[in-house]
């Protein structure tokens, strides 16, 4: 072989070698990626904002003609139009979020499902600031008695499933006999239809149920210093602030007292 041929077949295989090497390298996104924005925030989905939430949970979000709706809804579609993506809603049992399970399967970018910021949450999930005030309260059917879980005793009483109400009911039922149920819904039915003789959950879901069913009561409110937030997955920095950063605005512009108003009939009580 000449001099010029060894040569020759040398540059080939150091071509060769090249492309394969080009080949083995990725110039995609690794999965589930979303890829980034330039403010550092990656979705689960390229172009979406995905909302993980539990239907129903009026006036927080419900399905009312086809569509999900709610004060929830709401909020988070003013964090997609600063992003510039539509929300897409993804309904799903509450356990998978309470647990950080959805976020760790990226079935979701945030959760926003009326849910209260807890000590056990933090540890499997971030949080916004706080949004929304709330605390427990006691529904029965109109004219029933009972003030107090302890006034339950040998009765009745439902909660929804791996909720703070259901921690309530534990913690303070002793005597009472508990129901779990896997939904509000099927809770406030429960209660209406005399199953059990009392449910338990957050004041603001009962108080908007009773305007509309009024043989329906709520006896009692415990003030139990609750307050909901926006969970994103631990660590996720960038959409945290960036949720944090609309929330502060939506206050200052007045858009928050708008949606408020715009559920729950009245502004928001200040302080």
């Amino acid at each position: 072989m000449s001099v010029r041929a060894s040569m020759s077949a040398t540059a080939a295989l150091v071509a060769a070698t090249a492309l394969l090497a080009a080949g083995c390298t990725s110039t995609k996104a690794p999965a589930n990626s979303g890829g980034k924005s330039a403010s550092g925030i990656q979705l689960v989905s390229p172009g979406t904002l995905k909302t993980c939430t539990h239907l129903p949970y009026a006036p927080f979000q419900v399905k009312k003609g086809g569509k999900i709706v709610g004060f929830d809804v709401d909020l988070v579609d003013l964090i997609a139009k600063e992003l510039k993506v539509p929300q897409e809603i993804v309904n799903t049992p509450f356990e998978g979020i309470e647990t950080g399970q959805d976020f760790n399967i990226r079935k979701c970018d945030l959760a926003a499902a009326g849910m209260t910021i807890t000590d056990k949450r933090k540890k499997v999930m971030d949080f916004s600031d706080p949004y929304f005030e709330a605390t427990q309260a006691l529904i029965t059917k109109k004219g029933k008695p009972y003030k107090k879980v302890e006034d339950l005793k040998g009765k009745k009483l439902g909660y929804q499933k791996a909720t703070t109400g259901a921690e309530y009911a534990k913690k303070h039922g002793q005597g009472v006999d508990l129901v779990e149920f896997e939904d509000l819904g099927l809770l406030l039915t429960a209660v209406k239809t005399g199953q059990v003789d009392a449910g338990i959950n957050d004041n603001g879901v009962l108080f908007d149920y009773v305007k509309q069913n009024p043989d329906t009561a709520v006896t009692a409110e415990f003030h139990t210093g609750e307050h909901y937030g926006i969970g994103v997955r631990k660590g996720d920095d960038a959409l945290r602030k960036k949720i944090n950063e609309v929330l502060k605005k939506a206050h200052a512009d007045g858009s928050y007292d708008k949606i408020y108003k715009k559920w729950f009939g009245t502004a928001p009580q200040q302080g």
